[in-house]
C-alpha cells in the first residue's frame, strides 16, 4: 500500500514537471542562478539499502529495508513536487502589470482619451480604483446606451467633470501619475485584470449623493468611488 502511494506521488511529480516545462522557463536554483542537479528516480530505486542481520528475524529485516526504500521514494517525490511548484507560472498582480506597462506615450487617440479619464478622475485612487474608472468608460462605449468611441464617451457633455466644453485639459505627462494612467488604460483595453461587470456604467465620489444613485443598483466601492449598474 505504501509503495503504491509513493509511486502515485512520483507520477504526480512527473506530470507537474511536464506541465512546468510547457508553461515556464527552465528551472533555476534560487541562489546564484545555478541549475539544480537532475536526479532520476531510477537512481534512487537502484540505490543499495543496508540490511542489518538480526538473526532469525529475516522477515523483519526485509520490512526494515523496504521501509527505508519507501522513505527515500517519498523524499524524492516531495522534492520533485516542490521543484514543479516553483516552476509553474504565478498570476501577475495588478501592481506588477502596471509597472510593466507604464509609458509616456499612448498607442492612439482612443487610448489617450482613456488614460486622461483615469488621470483626471482617479489618479489619487488605488490602482484598483483607477482600473475601475477605465472599465466604466469602456463599458459605456460597448453598451449601446452611450457613444460608441472612448473619446466620445469621455467628452460627452455633463458626464465627466474635468471636461470643459468638450475639451480635455492637458495632463502632466512627465509625472508618474500619467505613466500609471497610461498603463491602466492599456490593461483595461486588454481586459487583463477585470474588476467590474459589463453593466456597471456609473460611479460617483462618496462625498456627494446624486439623486440618480438612489435609482441604481450599487455594485461596489473602491477607494472614494461608488460604482453602480
Amino acid at each position: 500500500m505504501i509503495r503504491t502511494v509513493r509511486a502515485a506521488g512520483i507520477a504526480v511529480a512527473a506530470s507537474a514537471l511536464a506541465a512546468a516545462a510547457v508553461f515556464s522557463n527552465p528551472l533555476q536554483a534560487d541562489a546564484g542562478n545555478i541549475a539544480p542537479q537532475a536526479s532520476h528516480y531510477l537512481d534512487h530505486a537502484g540505490a543499495s539499502a543496508e540490511v542489518v542481520d538480526i538473526g532469525l528475524n529475516g522477515p523483519e529485516s526485509e520490512t526494515g529495508a523496504e521501509s527505508e526504500r519507501n522513505e527515500r521514494f517519498g523524499q524524492f517525490a516531495d522534492h520533485m513536487i516542490a521543484l514543479a511548484d516553483q516552476a509553474l507560472p504565478r498570476p501577475r498582480t495588478l501592481g506588477e502589470l502596471v509597472s510593466s506597462h507604464q509609458a509616456v506615450d499612448t498607442a492612439n487617440r482612443e487610448q489617450d482619451c482613456l488614460a486622461n479619464a483615469v488621470y483626471f478622475e482617479a489618479r489619487g485612487e488605488p490602482l484598483e480604483g483607477q482600473l475601475a474608472v477605465a472599465e466604466v468608460v469602456l463599458n459605456r462605449a460597448r453598451s449601446g446606451r452611450y457613444p460608441r468611441t472612448i473619446c466620445e464617451v469621455v467628452t460627452q457633455p455633463w458626464q465627466f467633470s474635468f471636461v470643459r466644453r468638450g475639451i480635455i485639459p492637458r495632463a502632466n505627462r512627465r509625472s508618474e501619475s500619467w505613466r500609471r494612467a497610461v498603463a491602466v488604460a492599456r490593461i483595461a483595453e486588454a481586459g487583463a485584470s477585470r474588476l467590474l461587470p459589463d453593466d456597471v456604467l456609473w460611479y460617483h465620489a462618496d462625498y456627494v449623493s446624486p439623486s440618480w444613485g438612489r435609482r441604481l443598483d450599487r455594485n461596489t466601492k473602491i477607494g472614494l468611488h461608488i460604482f453602480y449598474s
